[in-house]
């Protein structure tokens, strides 16, 4: 019955954000409803986030670790981020969709030819004003720990576009890391239907570390060290 709750709710979030989102778009107006859209569904498979510091909201790179496609809902409502995801992604039924929505640059690790071009879209993106999100691991983790980054991630920022600003963010769920955490080799599917089948609400917190100038630290493979360095001490 929850499981069926929620279902019904993010079918009906979704018809009226994507009403609100061609209204929008209908006259000319830039579309603040994938996001929001995204914040909701949040709250309806139990989250109640709890923010800590000062989300940055233009010209930024947000780099936070990876638990979760819950990450994904949480940190969307909390700054209007778009993301940068695994090329697989695109082609996921309704999923891909949704992520192009929300104008996420899709990026394959394997296609080294391609890699200009990624970069090229990821400061357009940038250059539009748009905060851009990576989880700087590449995968998700247990919540506890913190995998190394990888600094290839983040090449649009080497050298770094003028005027933009790396933030990084710890996620933290709390009591319910060990049931809400995605590890192993669960499938994607199985672990969509176990977060909505859980009872109650989960209070994630999200922690805004201090921004800072990727300029000021000369290559990614510095940025990324002070990224994650910021979020151990978060």
């Amino acid at each position: 019955m929850r499981l069926a709750a929620r279902l019904a709710a993010l079918i009906a979030a979704l018809g009226i954000a994507l009403a609100l989102h061609g209204a929008w778009r209908l006259v000319g107006r830039r579309s603040p409803w994938p996001p929001r859209f995204l914040g909701l569904v949040a709250r309806i498979v139990g989250a109640r986030p709890r923010i800590v510091g000062t989300p940055l909201t233009h010209h930024v790179v947000i780099v936070a670790n990876h638990l979760s496609w819950i990450d994904i809902l949480l940190l969307s409502g909390a700054t209007g981020t778009a993301f940068i995801a695994k090329a697989e992604l695109e082609t996921v039924p309704l999923v891909g969709w949704l992520c192009r929505l929300n104008h996420t640059i899709f990026v394959s690790r394997g296609d080294r030819l391609g890699v200009h071009a990624q970069v090229e879209q990821i400061r357009e993106t940038l250059a539009a004003d748009w905060p851009v999100t990576l989880f700087a691991e590449g995968t998700t983790g247990d919540g506890v720990t913190i995998a190394p980054f990888k600094a290839s991630l983040l090449a649009a920022l080497d050298p770094p576009p003028p005027g933009v600003r790396v933030q990084p963010v710890r996620i933290d769920y709390g009591d319910a890391t060990a049931a809400l955490a995605w590890v192993g080799d669960e499938h994607g599917k199985d672990h969509a239907l176990r977060v909505l089948r859980r009872a109650g609400v989960f209070h994630p917190t999200l922690h805004f570390c201090d921004v800072f100038d990727p300029a000021d630290y000369g290559n990614r493979k510095a940025i990324a060290a002070e990224a994650r360095r910021r979020i151990e001490a978060a």
